[in-house]
This record gives structure tokens, C-alpha cells and sequence, in this order.
């Protein structure tokens, strides 16, 4: 193509205005840099911060843009003899960069060189966040996720592509990226949970946050998933973050560069965390007494990790059922592995598992359980390879049993006969159901405790996991909430399941509980309760929402298992419910299961 001389013109042009960039101006007041790709000349800025691998400028020449960072991150050697405190002069190309597809980009100048030091000796002074920068925002992440990260469907936009202007008063990621490359400080910070394994900690300073725990950590909400907060990463000289740290957990003031990497915003911190005060280790127990009969009966909710015979944490669970559920009538259990664990050797009976765990917690406390569980077929149901984790339920025979009991196979499933009753019990609910391919086959059973004529039901699940989906950082907006669509199948085959039942007769009483994989508020539990008829026994119980957690994850602590109780229970005066916050604020080395347990109470006698 044959180029003219007005387009020389305006390349030239241009050249010379990139020649003079700021900065600011070089980040522009988007998520993408608008000079991307092109060589700058001459950019000057004060060394804040080295990292291994390059450096940090700030702008001597700052805006009053707040939506335009004054900072930048240098990726390649500027010279062994530059250092903080340095004013220097370079030339490079600033470059877009992210590991991934579905990270954000970092925006950064690339190859650097002819790098002059203009000045040394400068003071450099950190920004403090809440002081000199506005506060985070506290509900929204992006103004691309329509009012709400978890709308269906996801994935509807891209922030490198949409590329809008910042608004950091408005949303958490424009927030941080307002900030990229800056050095900011943190004041008393607080740990949301547990260090992962990298070191790395979530942490809120003293700014205003929403969805404080009593435990000191961030529960989420459906319409807040906590944006205020921000992840300590790896520290820049080389030093180590605590790994004994929980949830409440307090730090000195940290002070470290704002930088987008691995998926979310970071603070890459000068020097490792101190910890300042941590929080004491309690955990209450369950306050809920059984009577032992159908008055006041227990049922408790445990997914248990991967659980074989030979499970280090096997007589931590027992005593966890012991001391904190205090031995409940019936438990649903999840996570259950075969009698071999994860080796992949054909066994799929669960049996050898589920004794030793009854064995352990009668050596414990005298109390003895029976057990009921469908084996699956071999590594068809999804979980640690070779470990064919399923559901279960122990009970105390002495004051529930099944209703009725026809143990059905893997292959077979129960349906709703009238009466009602199961033609299988305990049985599992369409197992060739597309809806469980390579994953748990919910369990249904019927019971009938001690002064009960009538039968209760009950339903085991253990929806599939999160994998797949996109960070709450990433570039996908809203982002991937993972197999979401597969649990919404699984939600219906379920629900459809229960309505069987509750067609039958309305005033039954049915429990369906365990590991749903999700949110009371999102897609498929909301299919769930409407298809169903059931009622989540955390909205009936009147449990705080900030104490609905059972899990905690990234920036959140969060409620992936759940109770649903039909509606005559519902409206029972009888009715309790409480979660047993034993796991998911402990520091890693206290943790028995990676889910907390819940207890409930229930008058299960005839209508």
C-alpha cells in the first residue's frame, strides 16, 4: 500500500508526542494503556520499589487525573547501580501483559534502555490507602458484571475489550487499577483467612468494609462479595509471609507495590508480614440438645475431605463429631472414600472407611453409629482420582432407623412410591442422569425415629465443584461461575425429586443437605428452592448473614453447604440450626476439613 505523505505526518507527529509521555499519561484512565505496542522515549519517574525481575517508577509530574495511575512497572534490568530513591530517565516499550487469557492485563515498559539517573537521594513516600487514596469500594467489583458478579450468563464482556474508564470510586477492580504500580501502604491490616500456599494473604486495612464476621473475616452476601480487599503476595527482598496466620489475625502496617499477577490484584509487599495480635483459637460447640426420640432430634452436616480408613485427620473427625456436633441422631456425611483411598485399585466399598470412622468415635465416647451409603461405580462420580468419594449417613440406631430399608446399588435408582415411600432405601436419584457425569449421585433415604410412626426423608448431595471458573479479578465479566450450568441440571433432577414427595403429602418432613457447591442466592439453589418447595433452613432458623459461612475462599468466607427443609418443618417452633465455625477460620495447621459442619434440630414425630 502505497503511503502518503499526510500519514508520514501523523506517525511523526505521534512519534514525537510518545517521545514526551508522562506516566499518567502512558496508563491512561483505562484498564489498557492507549499507547500499547509503541516505543516511549525519555520516561521519568522516581524509583520507588526493585523487584528480581525489574522496578517501579512514579511520575515527577503527576496529574490530578485520579483514574490515571502516577506509577509503572519496568520489567527488565535498568543497571545493577540504580536504586531507590533515584530519579531516572529510560526508553523502552510499554507492553500489555498477562499469563492467561482470563487474567487482566498488566500494563508495563518492556526492554528498557539508555536509562540515566537524574537525581539520587529522593525520599520516597508510600501512598496510604484510605488517607491519601479514596477508600476501596465495597459492593461492586465491575461496572461490566450488570449490579452482580454471579448473573447468568456469565462471560458477556471482557475488560480488555469493553476497556472502560475507570470509575475507582465506584467499583474494586478500577479501584486497584487506578493504583497499579503504585507503592501504597496498608494500615492494620487483617487476615480474611489462612494464608494459601504460596504465603499469600487476604487482608482489609482500616478503611470501611462490609460483612465483618465475628470472626474478623469478610462473609459474603448476595449482592457483596467483598471488592475492599486485597491479597499480601510475595515479598519483594526475598523474606517469607507466615504461614500460622488465621482469620482475624492482625498484621503491622504493610507497605508494598499495587500489581495485577496471577489472576488478582496484589501488593507485593517491601518485606515479609508481621503479625501484630492474632485472635484466640476458640470454636464453640453445638448448644442443641437431642432428646432422642422424634421430638428433638440432631442432624448434623460434615463434608470430611477425602476421608479413607487410614486418613491422618480420621480421629480428628471423630472428634470433631464428639466434642462440637456432640454425637448427633443422624449425619449426613460427604466426601466419603473407598476402603482403599485414592489408590485407583477397582475397590469402590466404602465400608472399611466408614467403620473405621464409627470405630474411632465409639473408642472416643461410647457412642455407636450404624452407617448407610449406595456404592458408586469405579471413577465414575468424580473427585481425587481412585478414590470414589460418595455420600453418607450415620445414625444412632437406638433413635433412628431406616423406614422400610432396600439398599439399592449404584445402578439403581429410588423413586417415590406412594404412601410415600422409596422403592429403594437407601437409594440414589437417577444415576444415569446426564446430570451426574463424573460427579456425586445424590442419596435419598427415608427414617423413622424412636415415638414416630410416619417416615421422614431425607436427601444427600454433593453438587459438582467450582473448577472452570474465572476469577473474581479476571478479565470475564460477569466471570465463570464453574459448572454452574451442570449444578443447575443437578438442582432440578433434585428438586424434581423432592416434589415427588411433597405431592404426595405436602406435610411431610424432608431434609436435604450437604455440599451444594453453591450459593443460597445464585442460579441453581434459587431453581432449586422454587422447583422443590423447600425452604433454606438458614432463612427459616433466622441465622445472622453474616454468620452463614461453611467455607472460606479467596477474599470470602462463604456457604457452599446447606440445609433445606420442607415446609412443615420450616414453620416448626422446633426448628434449629446452627453452624459450628471450626474449620474455615483456622490457621492451616488446625484445620480438620477444608468446610465447617452445621447442626440442626428437629421435631420429626407424626403430623
Amino acid at each position: 500500500m502505497k503511503v502518503t505523505s499526510s500519514f508520514l505526518l501523523g506517525a511523526i507527529g505521534l512519534q514525537r508526542l510518545a517521545a514526551a509521555l508522562t506516566i499518567a499519561e502512558i496508563n491512561g484512565n483505562k484498564f489498557l494503556s492507549p499507547y500499547s505496542g509503541q516505543t516511549v522515549t525519555n520516561v521519568t519517574g522516581l524509583l520507588v520499589a526493585k523487584g528480581p525481575n525489574g522496578v517501579w517508577i512514579r511520575s515527577t509530574t503527576p496529574d490530578d487525573d485520579p483514574t490515571t495511575s502516577e506509577a509503572i512497572y519496568v520489567f527488565g534490568s535498568v543497571g545493577a547501580n540504580v536504586t531507590v530513591g533515584d530519579i531516572i530517565s529510560l526508553d523502552g516499550k510499554v507492553t500489555e501483559y498477562r499469563a492467561q487469557t482470563t487474567y487482566l492485563y498488566l500494563t508495563e515498559i518492556t526492554s528498557p534502555k539508555n536509562v540515566k539517573v537524574i537525581s539520587s537521594g529522593n525520599t520516597v513516600t508510600p501512598l496510604v490507602i484510605g488517607k491519601d487514596t479514596p477508600s476501596p469500594p465495597t459492593k461492586a467489583f465491575s461496572g461490566l458484571d450488570g449490579g452482580d458478579i454471579y448473573n447468568l450468563p456469565g462471560g458477556v464482556a471482557n475488560l480488555s475489550v469493553v476497556n472502560p474508564v475507570l470509575k475507582p470510586k465506584e467499583y474494586g477492580l478500577d479501584f486497584w487499577e487506578s493504583l497499579s504500580g503504585e507503592l501504597v501502604t496498608v494500615r492494620k491490616p487483617t487476615a480474611i483467612q489462612r494464608p494459601n500456599n504460596y504465603r499469600d494473604t487476604w487482608v482489609y486495612g482500616d478503611w470501611a468494609v462490609t460483612g465483618k464476621n465475628k470472626h474478623g473475616g469478610l462473609t459474603m452476601s448476595a449482592d457483596d462479595s467483598n471488592p475492599e480487599v486485597i491479597i499480601i503476595g510475595t515479598p519483594l527482598d526475598g523474606t517469607k509471609n507466615p504461614t500460622t496466620t488465621k482469620m482475624g489475625d492482625q498484621f503491622e502496617d504493610v507497605t508494598g507495590i499495587v500489581q495485577n499477577a496471577f489472576g488478582f490484584y496484589n501488593i507485593l509487599p517491601l518485606t515479609a508480614l508481621k503479625t501484630s495480635s492474632s485472635v484466640a483459637a476458640t470454636a464453640g460447640a453445638t448448644t442443641l440438645k437431642t432428646t432422642k426420640d422424634c421430638r428433638g432430634l440432631t442432624v448434623g452436616d460434615y463434608n470430611v475431605e477425602n476421608l479413607a480408613p487410614n486418613s491422618a485427620h480420621l480421629p480428628k473427625i471423630a472428634a470433631h463429631i464428639i466434642d462440637y456436633l456432640k454425637t448427633p441422631d443422624l449425619i449426613f456425611i460427604q466426601e466419603i472414600q473407598d476402603g482403599s483411598g485414592p489408590t485407583d485399585d477397582g475397590v469402590v466399598s466404602a465400608n472399611a472407611t466408614l467403620s473405621a470412622l464409627t470405630a474411632s468415635i465409639e473408642s472416643l465416647s461410647g457412642v455407636s453409629y450404624a452407617f448407610a451409603s449406595v456404592d458408586p461405580a469405579n471413577n465414575l462420580d468424580g473427585g481425587q482420582p481412585g478414590g470414589n468419594i460418595r455420600q453418607a449417613y450415620l445414625y444412632r440406631p437406638e433413635v433412628v432407623t431406616l423406614y422400610k430399608p432396600n439398599q439399592g446399588s449404584g445402578s439403581d435408582a429410588t423413586v417415590v412410591q406412594a404412601g410415600p415411600k422409596l422403592s429403594f432405601n437407601p437409594g440414589r436419584i437417577e444415576p444415569d442422569n446426564e446430570a451426574w457425569a463424573a460427579s456425586r449421585k445424590p442419596i435419598a433415604a427415608a427414617w423413622v425415629a424412636k415415638g414416630s410412626k410416619k417416615p421422614f426423608f431425607t436427601v444427600n448431595v454433593h453438587f459438582s465443584s467450582k473448577g472452570g471458573g474465572t476469577s473474581l479479578h479476571g478479565d470475564v465479566r460477569p466471570p465463570l461461575n464453574g459448572a454452574v450450568a451442570k449444578r443447575m441440571l443437578q438442582a432440578n433432577v433434585t428438586a424434581t425429586f423432592i416434589a415427588g414427595i411433597l405431592r404426595q403429602r405436602p406435610k411431610a418432613k424432608v431434609i436435604a443437605a450437604g455440599d451444594f457447591n453453591e450459593f443460597s442466592f445464585v442460579g441453581p439453589m434459587k431453581t432449586f428452592t422454587s422447583v422443590s418447595g423447600m425452604v433454606d433452613l438458614d432463612e427459616a432458623a433466622k441465622i445472622p448473614v453474616l454468620e452463614r459461612y461453611t467455607y472460606a475462599y479467596d477474599m470470602n468466607a462463604q456457604a457452599l453447604d446447606h440445609m433445606y427443609v420442607s415446609p412443615e418443618l420450616a414453620k416448626s417452633k422446633s426448628t434449629k440450626y446452627e453452624h459450628l465455625h471450626v474449620n474455615s477460620w483456622a490457621a492451616s495447621a488446625d484445620m480438620v476439613s477444608d468446610h465447617d459442619p452445621s447442626v440442626a434440630l428437629f421435631d420429626v414425630c407424626d403430623c
